[in-house]
């Protein structure tokens, strides 16, 4: 799921009805703890580049915490800054949970592809075979839209974060919603483009993957991102929580900012549903890089469908991103690419991404919507700079 930033108009008013608000978080309250295990020998440069960014991302950047973890063969590290909570000034915790927003998408489509290679869904078959009917009005067609476009965001399917803000999920954060009413939210709008004439990135495609899941297996995407992800990879700190607002373990509490210089808004209790497959899921930095190297390295995938997961199309972005089935690919300062996902869902921002080589990292802040393009761009800098720790000298972002 990804948040609009700028969709933040209403949120003032809902002070009373989303949860407590509590003063804006000042750089020199926060504390900023060392809670690193240690880098090894010789990455003392590195270490200290990604110190710097934790510490710009709950200064700087205003977030109130801020959590990366960097693994590799030899081993795991995790650095805090900030504070999980800025009414009780708990640090963050180092193995903390959080809502992951749209690395969610790469779950999802994992799913999709194992069925896909079980021959139980045809990539490039129209959505209308597993969906008949839904997708249909305002020249939107499941006739002409494949599956393959649903996962790739070349389907033209509108967005319905485009048409749902920030203000009105916010109003009843509790609420349900099923991802058939929040399809039929986009699809009362005309396609952005003819499906595959384009890019561009649509929560909805992932919720009519959840139901072509759901279809095709007669179990929710949930159920079977459970059985052939979470359970078979050991993710304890992995959920898919359906309905239940609540975040299992330790976690830091979640904010949104309504404003420029607006108290902080507490949104951590709030439905999943809002996000479903295109964002509903929980997880923690070592969950997250645990599936994410085995995802690469093909432990969950048969060669042919990780090959279509990693075919890739640009998708204009000035960094280089390109966007194959679920998972993006962006380009490293140290050479190669890596290979994850982002994620936004109220209260939390994520990014994380993998090496071919072995390495893995995961960037997490307590602060969304309302966060600043820095806050965003300084996460990638990290998860960039730690998958490069060792490799070359450590480029500025």
């Amino acid at each position: 799921m990804i948040a609009r930033r700028g969709v933040l108009g209403g949120l003032f008013g809902l002070a009373t009805t989303a949860g407590a608000t509590v003063g804006p978080a000042k750089a020199a309250d926060v504390p900023w703890p060392d809670t690193a295990a240690g880098f090894r020998a010789g990455d003392t440069g590195g270490h200290a580049r990604l110190r710097e960014l934790l510490h710009r991302l709950t200064t700087a950047d205003g977030a109130p915490g801020a959590l990366l973890e960097v693994r590799d063969r030899r081993g795991s590290t995790v650095l805090t800054s900030g504070v999980a909570d800025v009414a009780s000034h708990a640090p963050v915790h180092p193995d903390s949970r959080f809502r992951i927003g749209s690395m969610t998408k790469p779950f999802v489509a994992t799913v999709v592809l194992r069925l896909v290679g079980e021959r139980r869904v045809v990539l490039d078959a129209p959505v209308e075979r597993y969906l008949p009917g839904v997708v249909r009005g305002h020249g939107n067609d499941g006739r002409v839209i494949t599956v393959r476009q649903l996962l790739q965001h070349t389907s033209g399917v509108p967005d319905v974060l485009d048409h749902l803000s920030p203000a009105e999920i916010l109003k009843d954060p509790l609420a349900h919603r099923d991802a058939r009413d929040l399809v039929d939210i986009a699809l009362a709008h005309p396609p952005t483009f003819e499906p595959g004439t384009g890019w561009r990135y649509s929560n909805t495609g992932y919720l009519l993957a959840g139901m072509i899941i759901e279809k095709v297996t007669g179990r929710s995407y949930g159920e079977e991102i459970r059985r052939r992800v979470i359970v078979p990879l050991g993710l304890h700190e992995t959920y898919v929580p359906g309905d239940d607002p609540a975040i299992p373990g330790p976690h830091p509490r979640g904010y949104a900012r309504p404003g420029e210089g607006a108290p902080l808004l507490d949104v951590t209790a709030i439905n999943p549903s809002v996000g479903g497959a295109g964002g509903g899921m929980i997880s923690s930095g070592s969950d997250l890089n645990r599936f994410l190297d085995a995802l690469v390295h093909g432990e969950l995938l048969r060669p042919a469908q990780l090959l279509e997961m990693m075919r890739t199309r640009p998708t204009g972005s000035p960094d280089g991103r390109a966007y194959g089935l679920g998972l993006e690919s962006r380009p490293l300062p140290c050479g190669d690419r890596y290979w994850g996902h982002t994620g936004d869902f109220p209260g939390f921002e994520t990014a994380g991404g993998a090496t071919l080589d072995g390495r893995q990292a995961t960037v997490m802040v307590n602060l969304d919507p309302g966060g600043s393009d820095a806050q965003s761009a300084d996460m990638r800098a990290a998860v960039r700079a730690a998958l490069c720790v060792g490799r070359c000298p450590q480029a500025r972002r």
